[in-house]
C-alpha cells in the first residue's frame, strides 16, 4: 500500500536528514533514493538530497509499495558463518557477484541467499539487492552481513553510516612498506577519463574516504597489510593503495603485473563486527584467508628466507 506524508519544515536543515527525523522507519539512503525518483517534493518541486529546507517549507513524501522480488532463487552452496532470525554473515568466495546487474542476473550471492532464506530478506535496497547492507567486489573474498527484515537492515545501515560497523581487510600489496602504520585520507570519486573506475580526486564528485593501514608482514617485494575502513567508498582500498604506489596484488583494474597468475586481487574481508539490532550485543566474526591467498604467502615466506 502506497504511503503519503506531508509536513512543514521548522528550520533550515538538509531535507534528507529532516525527513528521516520525521519518518524514522525510513533509512537515509532510502530517502535519498526517493528524492532521486521524484517521490519527495518541497513546495511542489523536485529537489536534490542536499537541499536545505527553510521554516515553513511544505514537504510531501510518497513511499511506494515495495517491488516484488522477481529474481530466481538458486541453490548455490554458501559458507554461512553465522545466522539467526534477523541476519546472516556469509564468507563470500572469489568470482561471485554480490547482487545482479546488467548482464549478470544469475549465480549471484543474492540468488543464493534468496534460496537459502526462502525469500525472507529485507526489501529496502529494491528488488535486485534484497538483504544487501553492503557489498564486496566480485574478486574480493570474505565476510559480509545480510538482513532478513527491514528493521534489521535499517539498524545495520545506520551503523555503517555512523562508522560503528567494524570492517577489517587483509591485502597483499606491491612494494616493501617502511611505515608500521599510516592513515590514507584522500577523497574518492568517479575517474574523469574512465567512468568504470574510481580515483582519488580533490574536487568534483569526490567523497571523503579514510583507510587505516597496519603492516602485518613484510617480504622483499611485497607487504601484507590490514586495512580498516572508516568510510566505505566503491573500490576504496584498491584505489587508496594504488594512490600510495602500493597497489593490491592481482588487481586487474588498479594494479600492475604480478608473478602469481592470479584470478583476482588478494583482498580479503577478514573481520566484521556490529551491534546486533535485536539483542544489542556486539558481535564479531573472522574468516580465514582463502587458499590462493595463503598459497602466495607461503611461497613468499619460503622464498624470502
Amino acid at each position: 500500500m502506497v504511503k503519503s506524508y506531508s509536513f512543514e519544515a521548522e528550520k533550515t536543515e538538509r531535507a534528507d536528514k529532516l525527513i528521516c527525523g520525521k519518518i524514522p522507519e525510513l533509512s537515509r539512503s532510502y530517502v535519498q533514493k526517493l528524492i532521486e525518483e521524484g517521490q519527495i517534493t518541497v513546495n511542489g518541486k523536485m529537489i536534490k538530497a542536499n537541499y536545505k529546507t527553510k521554516a515553513g517549507d511544505r514537504i510531501d513524501v510518497v513511499v511506494p509499495d515495495p517491488k516484488t522480488i522477481s529474481l530466481e532463487p538458486q541453490k548455490i552452496d554458501l559458507d554461512i558463518v553465522y545466522e539467526d532470525d534477523c541476519l546472516l554473515v556469509i564468507n563470500k568466495p572469489r568470482n561471485m557477484v554480490v547482487h545482479p546487474a546488467a548482464g549478470n542476473y544469475d549465480n549471484t550471492l543474492v540468488n543464493a541467499i534468496l534460496y537459502h532464506c526462502k525469500g525472507k530478506l529485507s526489501g529496502i535496497n529494491g528488488e535486485i539487492r534484497p538483504g544487501i547492507v553492503h557489498r564486496l567486489d566480485k574478486d574480493t573474498t570474505g565476510l559480509l552481513v545480510a538482513a532478513k527484515d527491514d528493521e534489521t537492515h535499517k539498524a545495520l545501515s545506520e551503523q555503517l553510516k555512523h562508522r560503528t560497523l567494524f570492517r577489517e581487510y587483509y591485502a597483499l600489496v606491491h612494494g616493501n612498506i617502511k611505515e608500521d602504520s599510516f592513515v590514507i585520507d584522500a577523497p574518492i570519486g568517479r575517474d574523469d577519463k574512465d567512468r568504470k573506475k574510481m580515483a582519488v580526486k580533490k574536487s568534483g564528485n569526490a567523497r571523503e574516504a579514510i583507510t587505516n593501514v597496519l603492516v602485518i608482514e613484510r617480504f622483499l617485494k611485497y607487504t601484507l597489510v590490514s586495512c580498516r575502513l572508516k568510510t566505505g567508498r566503491t573500490h576504496q582500498i584498491r584505489v587508496h593503495m594504488k594512490y600510495k604506489n602500493h597497489p593490491v596484488v592481482g588487481d586487474k583494474v588498479y594494479g600492475i603485473k604480478d608473478e602469481f597468475n592470479l584470478e583476482g586481487q588478494l583482498l580479503h574481508a577478514k573481520t566484521i563486527g556490529f551491534i546486533h539490532p535485536k539483542t544489542k550485543e556486539y558481535m564479531e566474526f573472522s574468516a580465514p584467508l582463502p587458499q590462493d591467498f595463503s598459497k602466495v604467502l607461503d611461497l613468499l615466506r619460503k622464498r624470502d628466507l
